[in-house]
Protein backbone atom coordinates (compact mmCIF):
# COMPACT_ATOMS: atom_id res chain seq x y z
CA UNK A 1 0.00 0.00 0.00
CA UNK A 2 1.38 3.40 -0.98
CA UNK A 3 1.81 6.24 1.47
CA UNK A 4 -1.11 8.09 -0.07
CA UNK A 5 -3.38 5.05 0.21
CA UNK A 6 -2.38 4.69 3.87
CA UNK A 7 -3.17 8.36 4.47
CA UNK A 8 -6.55 8.00 2.79
CA UNK A 9 -7.31 4.88 4.82
CA UNK A 10 -6.39 6.76 8.01
CA UNK A 11 -8.70 9.66 7.12
CA UNK A 12 -11.59 7.24 6.65
CA UNK A 13 -10.84 5.49 9.94
CA UNK A 14 -10.51 8.81 11.80
CA UNK A 15 -13.83 10.13 10.47
CA UNK A 16 -15.64 6.89 11.25
CA UNK A 17 -14.33 6.87 14.82
CA UNK A 18 -14.66 10.62 15.42
CA UNK A 19 -17.45 11.78 13.11
CA UNK A 20 -18.32 15.41 12.40
CA UNK A 21 -21.86 16.74 12.10
CA UNK A 22 -23.56 14.07 14.20
CA UNK A 23 -26.79 15.15 15.86
CA UNK A 24 -30.22 15.95 14.51
CA UNK A 25 -32.64 18.47 16.02
CA UNK A 26 -36.32 17.70 16.54
CA UNK A 27 -38.46 18.93 13.69
CA UNK A 28 -35.70 19.04 11.08
CA UNK A 29 -36.60 17.85 7.62
CA UNK A 30 -34.54 14.72 7.11
CA UNK A 31 -33.88 12.09 4.52
CA UNK A 32 -33.38 8.53 5.69
CA UNK A 33 -31.41 6.30 3.35
CA UNK A 34 -30.57 2.64 3.77
CA UNK A 35 -28.23 0.32 1.94
CA UNK A 36 -30.04 -3.03 1.94
CA UNK A 37 -26.91 -4.87 0.82
CA UNK A 38 -24.96 -4.24 4.01
CA UNK A 39 -27.44 -2.57 6.36
CA UNK A 40 -25.89 0.92 6.49
CA UNK A 41 -28.36 3.64 7.46
CA UNK A 42 -28.05 7.42 7.39
CA UNK A 43 -30.58 10.08 8.37
CA UNK A 44 -29.41 13.47 7.17
CA UNK A 45 -30.57 17.08 7.46
CA UNK A 46 -29.43 20.19 5.63
CA UNK A 47 -29.42 23.26 7.85
CA UNK A 48 -30.11 26.52 6.03
CA UNK A 49 -29.20 30.15 6.71
CA UNK A 50 -31.93 32.59 7.80
CA UNK A 51 -32.79 33.46 4.18
CA UNK A 52 -32.89 29.81 3.14
CA UNK A 53 -30.44 30.46 0.31
CA UNK A 54 -27.28 28.78 1.64
CA UNK A 55 -26.52 25.62 3.56
CA UNK A 56 -25.08 26.40 7.00
CA UNK A 57 -24.44 22.80 8.01
CA UNK A 58 -25.02 19.14 7.32
CA UNK A 59 -26.21 17.12 10.31
CA UNK A 60 -26.73 13.40 10.43
CA UNK A 61 -27.10 10.23 12.45
CA UNK A 62 -26.45 6.74 11.30
CA UNK A 63 -25.04 3.30 11.73
CA UNK A 64 -23.03 1.11 9.45
CA UNK A 65 -19.61 0.46 8.06
CA UNK A 66 -16.68 2.83 8.42
CA UNK A 67 -17.03 3.98 4.81
CA UNK A 68 -20.66 5.10 5.15
CA UNK A 69 -19.99 6.81 8.47
CA UNK A 70 -16.82 8.51 7.25
CA UNK A 71 -18.53 9.67 4.07
CA UNK A 72 -21.33 11.37 6.06
CA UNK A 73 -18.75 12.94 8.36
CA UNK A 74 -16.68 14.18 5.42
CA UNK A 75 -19.78 15.70 3.77
CA UNK A 76 -20.54 17.54 7.03
CA UNK A 77 -16.92 18.72 7.24
CA UNK A 78 -17.01 20.03 3.67
CA UNK A 79 -20.19 21.99 4.42
CA UNK A 80 -18.64 23.44 7.57
CA UNK A 81 -15.48 24.45 5.69
CA UNK A 82 -17.53 26.15 2.96
CA UNK A 83 -19.25 28.31 5.60
CA UNK A 84 -15.94 29.11 7.34
CA UNK A 85 -14.42 30.18 4.01
CA UNK A 86 -17.37 32.47 3.30
CA UNK A 87 -18.59 30.38 0.39
CA UNK A 88 -21.54 28.51 1.90
CA UNK A 89 -23.18 26.23 -0.64
CA UNK A 90 -26.25 27.14 -2.59
CA UNK A 91 -28.48 24.26 -3.68
CA UNK A 92 -26.80 24.40 -7.12
CA UNK A 93 -23.34 24.22 -5.54
CA UNK A 94 -24.26 21.13 -3.55
CA UNK A 95 -25.96 19.51 -6.53
CA UNK A 96 -22.81 19.97 -8.62
CA UNK A 97 -20.67 18.53 -5.82
CA UNK A 98 -22.95 15.49 -5.50
CA UNK A 99 -22.83 14.93 -9.28
CA UNK A 100 -19.01 15.08 -9.30
CA UNK A 101 -18.83 12.76 -6.30
CA UNK A 102 -21.14 10.24 -7.97
CA UNK A 103 -19.21 10.38 -11.25
CA UNK A 104 -15.89 9.75 -9.50
CA UNK A 105 -17.24 6.91 -7.39
CA UNK A 106 -18.77 5.20 -10.41
CA UNK A 107 -15.56 5.52 -12.44
CA UNK A 108 -13.93 2.39 -10.97
CA UNK A 109 -10.83 4.41 -10.18
CA UNK A 110 -10.54 6.22 -13.50
CA UNK A 111 -11.64 9.61 -12.14
CA UNK A 112 -10.26 10.51 -8.70
CA UNK A 113 -11.94 13.16 -6.59
CA UNK A 114 -10.22 16.54 -6.86
CA UNK A 115 -8.47 17.25 -3.54
CA UNK A 116 -8.81 21.01 -4.02
CA UNK A 117 -12.58 20.70 -4.34
CA UNK A 118 -13.27 17.78 -1.99
CA UNK A 119 -10.56 18.18 0.64
CA UNK A 120 -10.24 15.11 2.85
CA UNK A 121 -13.31 13.61 1.16
CA UNK A 122 -10.97 12.84 -1.75
CA UNK A 123 -9.90 9.93 0.46
CA UNK A 124 -13.05 8.18 -0.72
CA UNK A 125 -11.72 7.98 -4.30
CA UNK A 126 -10.32 4.52 -3.64
CA UNK A 127 -13.80 3.22 -2.86
CA UNK A 128 -14.63 3.47 -6.57
CA UNK A 129 -12.53 0.36 -7.21
CA UNK A 130 -14.90 -1.70 -5.04
CA UNK A 131 -18.37 -1.66 -6.59
CA UNK A 132 -20.01 -3.13 -3.48
CA UNK A 133 -18.69 -0.20 -1.40
CA UNK A 134 -19.81 2.62 -3.69
CA UNK A 135 -23.33 2.53 -2.24
CA UNK A 136 -21.86 2.80 1.25
CA UNK A 137 -19.95 5.95 0.33
CA UNK A 138 -22.89 7.45 -1.58
CA UNK A 139 -25.50 7.04 1.15
CA UNK A 140 -25.17 10.48 2.81
CA UNK A 141 -24.78 12.18 -0.56
CA UNK A 142 -27.98 10.53 -1.83
CA UNK A 143 -29.76 11.75 1.31
CA UNK A 144 -28.55 15.31 0.63
CA UNK A 145 -29.69 15.01 -2.98
CA UNK A 146 -33.10 13.79 -1.85
CA UNK A 147 -33.51 16.81 0.44
CA UNK A 148 -32.50 19.19 -2.36
CA UNK A 149 -34.97 17.60 -4.75
CA UNK A 150 -37.79 17.85 -2.20
CA UNK A 151 -36.95 21.49 -1.57
CA UNK A 152 -37.10 22.37 -5.28
CA UNK A 153 -40.62 20.95 -5.73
Amino acid sequence: MSGLEQLYQQIIIDHSKHPHGVGLDAGEETSHQRNPVCGDEITLALRWDAEGAHIDAVAWEGAGCSISQASASLLATLAEESVEEGSAWTPDDLTALIDEFREALRSRGATPLDEERFGDAAALSGVSKYVARVKCAMLAWVAAEDLLQRRSR
